[in-house]
């Protein structure tokens, strides 16, 4: 259920409901507007004829019930949308982020080399894989650990944030103390003992769209993170598994509206995944920018033709350089209106 607090409601009376709701075996989710504070009560449903009760408590306007099963994700808990902050970065706000580099980590060198190129075209967030998911187990699995530590050394020199993936629960305290962004890959999305283990976490949690995950099934999976108590959470389309064979998978730029529509949580596309091919790349990034994602996550490697992995859909530095350059146009001309010249 939401209890909606009036507009004059004071920080004491707030208080005393959140303490009223917890009595009753409920947790609490207050969200602060400008001008009303909104609070979930998230529980398994067995006192929910006792927590109607909360409606004759001081302060309170109204009760709702939340209808959707994703209470916490859905916009139905929060005024707004949620804008997740890392340093003077805010993804989910008025700027375009971002994040870029290569797939997987290979070298100090090459790291090094993705970021200068990274940096200079003007993203946000360095991307790079230390653990690795690989559907053959003969394929190259991540440099682990020594490549955490590599990004680690990279963000202390070139002052870029860095999102890497996180595969097991043993490794999650690893990965956050050398990364800003735990990324959940579309293998994991649904990996419950994962998902609520990040959700203890103190990092923000960028989690990709399963290949055969619904719309519904990705908030449930956000639900998960949100419910374990961490709510600075990213969502990203990478492309779904149909029929068609012509691209890695099918990039479902539809998704971006519909979540924007049904959660206030940041969404942001990845081509790379979705197209499997550089070539694809750049206009599936400009179609996402123009359908209202908060971002992008894109492949980018010094020398592509040398990747062990995914050299196929990365892109080479000029293309990374052409992207970004199209992205800001883009972003003007979305931010001032169609009809404004770049």
């Amino acid at each position: 259920m939401i209890i909606v607090m009036k507009k004059n409601a004071t920080e004491a009376q707030i208080e005393h409901v959140i303490g009223w709701i917890e009595s009753v075996g409920y947790t609490a989710h207050p969200s602060r507007g400008v001008e009303r504070t909104i609070i979930g009560a998230i529980g398994d449903g067995r006192g929910q004829a006792q927590l109607k009760s909360v409606e004759h408590l001081s302060g309170v306007e109204k009760v709702v019930p939340i209808l959707k099963p994703y209470k916490l994700a859905s916009r139905e808990t929060r005024e707004g949308n949620s804008v997740i902050r890392i340093g003077d970065l805010a993804i989910g706000g008025p700027d375009f982020i971002v994040m870029a580099g290569p797939c997987t980590i290979e070298s100090e060198e090459q790291l090094m080399e993705s970021a200068y190129i990274v940096k200079k075209g003007g993203a946000h967030i360095l991307r790079g894989g230390a653990y690795k998911p690989r559907t053959s187990p003969y394929s190259f699995q991540g440099m682990e650990e020594e490549g955490l530590k590599l990004l680690k050394q990279v963000r202390e020199r070139t002052g870029l944030p860095v999102v890497t993936e996180v595969m097991n629960t043993t490794e999650v305290d690893l990965v956050e103390a050398h990364a800003d962004i735990l990324q959940i890959g579309a293998r994991n999305v649904q990996n419950f003992a994962l998902l609520k283990k990040v959700g203890q976490a103190r990092k923000p949690v960028l989690l990709k769209r399963g290949m055969m995950t619904t719309i519904e099934e990705l908030l449930m999976s956000a639900e998960y993170i949100l419910s374990s108590g961490n709510d600075r959470v990213i969502l990203c389309e990478r492309g779904i598994r149909t029929f068609e064979t012509a691209t890695r998978n099918t990039l479902d730029l539809s998704a971006v509206p519909v979540l924007k529509q049904a959660t206030h949580l940041p969404v942001i596309v990845d081509p790379s995944h979705a197209a499997g091919h550089w070539n694809y790349v750049i206009p599936l990034a400009r179609a996402a920018v123009a359908v209202g994602a908060d971002g992008l996550l894109i492949e980018v490697h010094p020398e592509p033709e040398k990747a062990v992995s995914d050299g196929a859909q990365s892109l080479k530095p000029e293309k990374f350089y052409q992207l970004m350059e199209d992205v800001r146009v883009l972003e003007k001309v979305m931010r001032n209106g169609i009809g404004a010249k770049p």
